[in-house]
């Protein structure tokens, strides 16, 4: 709230806008850098503002920037700093290479006003507009003449081999004036406009002129004015509770997700007839032949009732992934849960990963326990290796030595490698070593504790009775055709999960990893709802036709 401070226990009139900045990333590169690691206009006066945990693992880093507005006073091409290169410098070459290397790739900045991510809004096709919550650096025209990314929203943007930097920005905040309460204001959006002026002088820029051009071989010194217009703009239409939605609203691939999640239930559906259909047609088929013969043969489903529950050969890993997959959908379910009811929200940044990560450390105890009682059920006896398993196994490395024994290997091992590799780049997604102490503490010192005691308990616990006895031999198993054998059954069972996913899986990766902008909550749920669902239908339906192959006498 602007004139109010509404997060403050007093009444406390405020009129300056601060804007924040984010770390730059781009889709077409995996690392993410800071905002400084461009050499941009920044603040060194302030200090940064901390983040959670969430935000540490997204390599989010908030800092503060020389962006500074007066609530209702609008300015026009104000200046922000200059900056000088000098490319017979080693290092302003190394800056100002590292400055094209990240319009090349079309990195992009990511502003932040009153916790609101600043976006970008232009026409496409169809007059619809786009918004989008990111800006680029600048861009890039080919040796050929090709416009690439941005460039195509300007037609002056046309020497060839040639770099044009948005070194200007059109800010337009919208707010609307607080009824029934004392006199205020709240911010509902903030839009602007990325724009490239070759500035004459920068000292008194006046935002007219060609664009902001960098030859790709140029050579000696250049200086690149950074400025900056903000204005003010009354909306009574926006509501607070509702100000996030012209995001969404704007995005077009919202209608590519809702048609993927459409297209995920098409293949539950059809999945569930089909394993229905078979479930059907085997027991009424057997229930025929039983009721019109005396005989006392087995035939049918009863050749297998004595091996169904047969203790499975790697039943120590079998156990061991029943338990972290009971934590990791725990975990997976709460978290969604707790976001379709609001609790948090994208305003809230890092809190998803944030709950995730306390939810998978707290969930121990049940993952402990679901590992404990299916190995005893499974008639196994080395219970100590069973408790280290489900603690390190899918965290850590573990092998498998001849003689059964297990080894846990280097702990995050092939984690500790990639952030090296980030360490290395400079990238914001590297893991501070402080974080990596935090998490490694959360794991040791509580994740790993509460298995144990899940584990005790689960140990106390009785065996798993199973309805039908096992029979001491087990059965000759006949001739299988080639597609019920591993490998085509594993590609059959794969290929209906894998079409309903591979989409899905894009847009359940964007809302976690990506921009606060990404699809709802309530989308995100159903996302994984129902590729969880289509998998087990697909394990289902491949195991479905064994009675039709073992049936046969061997």
């Amino acid at each position: 709230m602007l004139g109010i401070d509404s997060f403050s226990p007093y009444s406390v009139f405020i009129s300056t806008i601060e804007l924040f900045v984010n770390r730059l990333d781009s889709v077409e590169s995996v690392l993410p850098y800071e905002y400084t690691a461009f050499d941009f206009c920044y603040d060194e006066s302030e200090k940064r503002p901390s983040e959670n945990l969430g935000q540490v693992l997204f390599g989010e880093r908030i800092e503060p920037s020389p962006y500074k507005f007066s609530f209702k006073k609008n300015m026009e091409c104000q200046s922000v700093c200059p900056k000088s290169y000098n490319t017979e410098k080693a290092e302003d070459k190394a800056k100002l290479e590292f400055l094209k290397k990240g319009m090349l790739l079309n990195y992009q900045h990511h502003w932040i006003v009153d916790n609101m991510p600043v976006t970008w809004c232009y026409d496409v096709e169809d007059n619809q507009k786009f918004c989008n919550p990111g800006f680029p650096i600048g861009c890039y025209v080919t040796d050929t003449g090709r416009a690439k990314d941005a460039c195509v929203v300007n037609a002056d943007f046309n020497d060839k081999d040639t770099f044009y930097i948005f070194n200007h920005v059109d800010i337009t905040i919208f707010y609307h004036v607080v009824e029934n309460e004392a006199a205020g204001a709240r911010l509902v959006a903030a839009k602007l406009e990325p724009k490239s002026y070759k500035h004459t002088n920068w000292e008194k820029p006046d935002c007219t002129g060609p664009p902001m051009s960098l030859g790709n071989k140029f050579s000696g010194e250049i200086k690149i004015p950074y400025t900056y217009s903000v204005k003010f703009v009354e909306d009574k239409t926006i509501r607070w509770a509702s100000r996030w939605d012209y995001i969404l609203e704007s995005m077009p691939h919202t209608n590519i997700q809702w048609f993927s999640i459409m297209n995920s239930l098409v293949i539950v559906l059809f999945l569930s007839g089909m394993v229905a259909m078979i479930m059907l047609r085997t027991l009424h088929k057997d229930i025929a032949r039983y009721n019109q013969m005396d005989s006392v043969e087995e035939f049918g489903w009863k050749l297998v009732h004595g091996d169904v529950f047969r203790p499975p050969r790697k039943g120590m890993l079998l156990s061991v992934f029943l338990g972290s997959g009971t934590q990791i959908f725990i975990m997976t379910f709460v978290t969604l849960f707790f976001a379709c009811l609001g609790f948090l929200s994208p305003a809230n940044r890092g809190a998803l990963m944030t709950c995730a990560v306390v939810l998978w450390v707290l969930l121990g105890t049940p993952a402990g326990y679901v590992a404990a009682r299916y190995y005893k059920s499974f008639g196994g006896e080395k219970w100590k290796t069973n408790v280290l398993l489900t603690a390190f196994l899918c965290p850590g490395w573990v092998n498998e030595e001849i003689n059964n024994s297990f080894e846990l290997k280097v702990v995050f091992a092939d984690f500790f490698v990639m952030n090296l590799i980030l360490w290395g780049e400079g990238s914001s997604a590297a893991m501070p070593f402080g974080t990596l102490v935090a998490i490694l503490a959360l794991w040791f010192c509580i994740s790993v504790p509460l298995t144990f005691i899940g584990a005790y308990f689960g140990f106390k616990k009785s065996g798993i009775e199973h309805p039908v006895r096992t029979n001491q031999i087990p059965r000759q198993i006949p001739e299988q055709s080639f597609y019920t054998k591993p490998l085509p059954g594993i590609v059959m069972g794969g290929i209906l999960p894998f079409g309903c996913i591979f989409i899905q899986l894009f847009f359940i990766l964007n809302s976690i990893c990506g921009a606060p902008s990404s699809p709802a909550d309530s989308q995100l749920f159903i996302s994984w709802s129902t590729p969880s669902i289509t998998s087990s239908l697909s394990c289902r339906l491949v195991d479905s036709p064994a009675p039709f192959f073992t049936s046969a006498t061997p």
